[in-house]
């Protein structure tokens, strides 16, 4: 069976009978894990195998929003805590170097992770561009206030999460940084022009734009679309997301479940696809939203299916490091940047 064009959530730590028969029928492209579904590295791990055997497909993707800070879905004591992405953006200001080398470093720790447990996708890096008043939804997950900065070290993320086989997603297209709500409750309005958002917030995906997958903002942008956010804006996905920042790669919502839109998830679910996102995401594990989301979602096809496959395709094996060795370094780096 063709994948389904979603990514959907599960309940708990495990996949219950009734999400077991959801899965074999309606067939999602991947599988979103929250702190709810995790428990020690063994359960995960057995839930990541499980959701692939339901699926029938090998390559079937397990994500994560696994970015350190407060965005961290698997911690201690079964894992390292990492720090939020500003730390990286303090490092850079210091010595560009040692702040692009330690961010990607963090990223191919957080890899070997995921990878061990058989998550292979991680919904980062953010390049998201923050600005003085805007929502601290953002805050300190950005790597620094400048696009070229954000940019450098979005990309810097995105090489380690790669050398260590698992795939980036770049969010939130075209930026979140400028909401002055947390998307999460509800819908931000941005009313700057275009040609300064051209010169901050867009500018900063353009050098990211042919990384595998990214995610959309639930944003409203009234100088391109007054009425639509990005998610479900034809406008913005075609004229700014696909055309003016050139971004190649899948493009998938950010979670549907969130409380920026409006209308039910069948609603959603149809306008997001029909503006143009090849995939969309739900994430709260409740099973008759799924069951709806699925309902309203097409086998992937024709472009979808192309730069999905695409995506999978990109994945490649681990390089050959020695961790402990790479975690003592990072953690000396962290030591003595906090005594700096």
């Amino acid at each position: 069976m063709a994948p389904r064009a979603f990514i959907t959530g599960l309940a708990g730590t495990a996949i219950t009978p009734d999400e077991r028969s959801f899965l074999g029928a309606a067939s999602p492209w991947g599988l979103i894990l929250f702190k709810r579904n995790i428990g020690n590295p063994a359960q995960v791990h057995a839930l990541t195998n499980e959701f692939r055997s339901i699926c029938g497909r090998d390559d079937a993707p397990v994500l994560v929003d696994q970015e350190g800070g407060r965005v961290q879905r698997l911690g201690p004591p079964h894992w390292p805590a990492y720090p939020a992405g500003a730390l990286f953006g303090r490092l850079y200001a210091r010595d560009r170097a040692l702040g692009l080398r330690t961010a990607r470093l963090g990223a191919r720790l957080i890899a070997a992770d995921l990878a061990a447990v058989g998550i292979t996708v991680d919904c980062l890096p953010l390049a998201d561009v923050p600005v003085a008043g805007a929502d601290r939804v953002i805050g300190d997950r950005a790597y620094g206030d400048t696009p070229d900065q954000v940019s450098a070290i979005a990309a810097a993320v995105a090489e380690g999460l790669t050398s260590g086989g698992v795939l980036p997603v770049v969010k939130h297209l075209p930026g979140h940084g400028r909401a002055t709500a947390d998307s999460h409750a509800r819908l931000p309005i941005v009313s700057t022009d275009r040609q300064t958002l051209e010169a901050t917030d867009f500018a900063a995906f353009k050098p990211l734009a042919a990384l595998p997958l990214g995610m959309t903002a639930h944003v409203v942008f009234t100088a391109l679309d007054p009425g639509l956010p990005a998610t479900t804006s034809a406008v913005i996905i075609h004229e700014v997301i696909r055309s003016w920042i050139g971004f190649s790669g899948a493009l998938m919502t950010d979670d549907l479940s969130m409380g920026a839109l409006t209308g039910s998830i069948a609603e959603r679910t149809r306008q997001s696809l029909a503006a143009g996102c090849d995939l969309v995401l739900h994430c709260n594990g409740i099973l008759r939203e799924m069951e709806e989301v699925a309902s309203h979602c097409p086998d992937l096809g024709g472009d979808a299916l192309a730069r999905t496959s695409k995506a999978l395709a990109s994945r490649r094996p681990a390089d050959d490091i020695d961790l402990d060795e790479a975690r003592t370094a990072f953690a000396a780096t962290l030591s003595g940047s906090a005594a700096g």
